[in-house]
């Protein structure tokens, strides 16, 4: 994050910074919200083939396994990409 947003942050309000700390929570929640539902509709839509049965079979278990596995790893590593490329962007200011 700049510098300059930091003082700014500190120069608020104590009351605006509630306000700010629950709009990043309700941020984050929405994020968290958004992957998970993408997660599950990807997975889904690759790996479900059949509504003959109340429970996967054990082959669309097996890849819903795979596929969420996958996305999660994919997820983390592009978190950490933008935590490195954030860490690099600091270092230059």
């Amino acid at each position: 994050m700049d510098k300059s947003m930091l003082g700014d942050l500190q120069s608020l309000s104590e009351e605006d910074n509630v306000r700010m700390a629950a709009m990043i929570d309700q941020l984050q929640v929405r994020d968290s919200l958004r992957m998970y539902n993408s997660l599950v509709e990807r997975c889904f839509n690759d790996c479900v083939d059949t509504f003959k049965h109340k429970s996967l079979q054990k082959q669309e278990e097996s890849c819903v396994w795979r596929c969420a596995e996958k996305f999660l790893k994919h997820s983390m590593r592009v978190g950490m990409r933008f935590a490195e490329l954030n860490q690099g962007a600091a270092t230059q200011d």
